[in-house]
């Protein structure tokens, strides 16, 4: 089960989308079962009130793999990467809009990007376990979790120092070349470089400050993202169809990109039959992880 909605307006120039997860039924133990989590070019903050901690792996043949902890930052990625879901897991968290991760979080983007970090690395074990604490004290229905998380990030933006020129916390530069990123036929990096006024090695750091990854990473990652959007939608459709839509030079180039970025193939994640598109099962992971909880 799984409820999502938009943050509070206050909220919205920091926060794409709040979602919280509660395990269906009896709890049920998958030994081993790991899954492929697919890059949305994006950062988000997640706590696990139930279950063991997040447990993340470093590829494929990583069969132990490492434990993060139970409130992680999820930095931007532009590649996939694998985790432990041998337990379904009760938890709520939050996509972050680009810019948001210095006022929410006190860290820049490209701080955090590639990878997850513990959040009491950044707000310290004591606001984090207070936090926890709040959360795990909400009875378990997830609508007033929600509704205790948006007060948490609410006070912890009362606190940060907004600046005056962008409340969002993001260049204008930035802000401007993400609206023609996220068009159908983006504008070229060159194109978004020539508009901002500035050298193209300083707006590839200030892009790179905001959103966690270069422009051409996160260009890359958007049409991935568009190209999912369109399989999932359309199960049937054919796959060179798909890559002439979402911008790819060719059905090969797609297959190409879909491999670096998912680490499987675009026939073997449809045939997967995945409830969601970018949580894949892993394929043979079951039963190879040895237990550590």
């Amino acid at each position: 089960m799984q409820l999502t909605r938009p943050p509070s307006p206050h909220l919205r120039p920091f926060l794409r989308l709040l979602w919280a997860s509660a395990p269906e039924g009896e709890r049920q133990t998958r030994t081993g079962a790991r899954e492929h989590v697919l890059p949305t070019g994006g950062m988000h903050l997640v706590f696990r009130l139930s279950g063991p901690p997040l447990r993340l792996f470093d590829g494929t043949r990583d069969l132990r793999g490492h434990t993060v902890g139970y409130a992680i930052v999820g930095g931007a990625r532009a590649a996939f990467y694998l985790r432990d879901v041998s337990v379904a897991t009760h938890s709520v968290g939050a996509q972050l809009h680009p810019g948001a991760a210095r006022l929410l979080l006190g860290a820049p983007e490209d701080a955090l990007s590639g990878r997850h970090t513990p959040l009491d690395a950044l707000w310290g074990e004591c606001q984090t376990g207070d936090a926890l604490e709040q959360l795990h004290a909400s009875s378990g229905d997830p609508a007033r979790q929600l509704d205790l998380f948006e007060a948490l990030l609410t006070r912890r933006l009362a606190t940060a120092a907004l600046p005056r020129t962008s409340p969002r916390g993001l260049h204008p530069a930035v802000a401007a070349s993400l609206g023609q990123m996220h068009r159908e036929t983006p504008a070229s990096i060159s194109t978004l470089v020539a508009r901002s006024g500035y050298s193209h090695r300083r707006f590839i750091a200030l892009f790179r400050a905001a959103v966690g990854l270069a422009p051409k990473a996160y260009v890359r990652v958007m049409r991935f993202d568009r190209m999912l959007a369109l399989a999932a939608d359309d199960p049937a459709r054919a796959w060179a169809d798909i890559a002439f839509a979402a911008g790819y030079s060719d059905q090969a180039h797609l297959s190409r990109e879909f491999s670096a970025l998912a680490g499987l193939s675009p026939q073997a994640w449809r045939q997967t039959g995945a409830a969601s598109p970018r949580h894949v099962p892993a394929a043979g992971a079951a039963g190879q992880i040895p237990s550590r909880r």
